[in-house]
């Protein structure tokens, strides 16, 4: 059965920016199973947490652009979100990017603009960890980056010849792809499930 499997932890990419953190710093990443991501949504049980929940994996973004993005509507055409050049803390500077989105994404955003803002990134992994021990789901690896991640993924599952267009998307490398996105464990039932999520992307 699929809620048998082991949950997907990826490690910490061997980048410059984690080189020299302590080995316990060095925390797993959390990829999602279609169904362990329902399973989280019901945990989640309000409309709003719902929702920004599927804004978040349906969108790919990175935690602090979709805080951003609840500021700047107008990134938005109703089709892609145009991410806009940036400095980023701690980083260099993050180049102008393309969003594609499936249907379900570009259907579900605008309802994200009237929604609270989304609460700082530690309160957000606090918020999964909780939703996942209501829905009887193993909390291990979750946080502000596991929609993300598993959005990719999942679009290198179902789209495997769609490989740059998903990098440029998301905004990383192909070495990055490679390494964590290119050998993902998941199943054919995952795929039929994965379906109506990526669906026109």
């Amino acid at each position: 059965m699929q809620n048998n499997l082991h949950p997907i932890l990826l490690e910490a990419p061997d980048d410059p920016k984690y080189r020299n953190r302590k080995p316990k710093e060095k925390r797993p990443f959390r990829i999602l199973r279609p169904l362990e991501y329902e399973l989280l949504k019901q945990g989640a049980r309000r409309k709003e947490n719902q929702l920004n929940l599927d804004v978040l994996l349906l969108t790919g973004l990175r935690y602090e652009e979709a805080r951003r993005l609840q500021e700047y509507p107008e990134w938005f055409d109703g089709n892609f979100i145009r991410i806009p050049e940036m400095k980023e803390k701690r980083r260099r500077k993050q180049r102008q990017r393309w969003i594609r989105l499936s249907l379900m994404g570009r259907t579900i955003l605008p309802f994200f603009f009237e929604n609270k803002p989304l609460p700082d990134a530690h309160v957000w992994k606090e918020n999964l960890i909780r939703w996942a021990k209501r829905a009887s789901l193993d909390p291990s690896g979750l946080g502000a980056k596991t929609t993300r991640k598993t959005w990719e993924s999942w679009l290198v599952f179902c789209y495997p010849e769609r490989q740059i267009e998903i990098i440029q998307s998301q905004g990383h490398t192909m070495l990055t792809a490679v390494q964590h996105y290119l050998s993902m464990p998941f199943t054919e039932e995952d795929r039929r499930m994965m379906e109506k999520y990526v669906h026109g992307w």
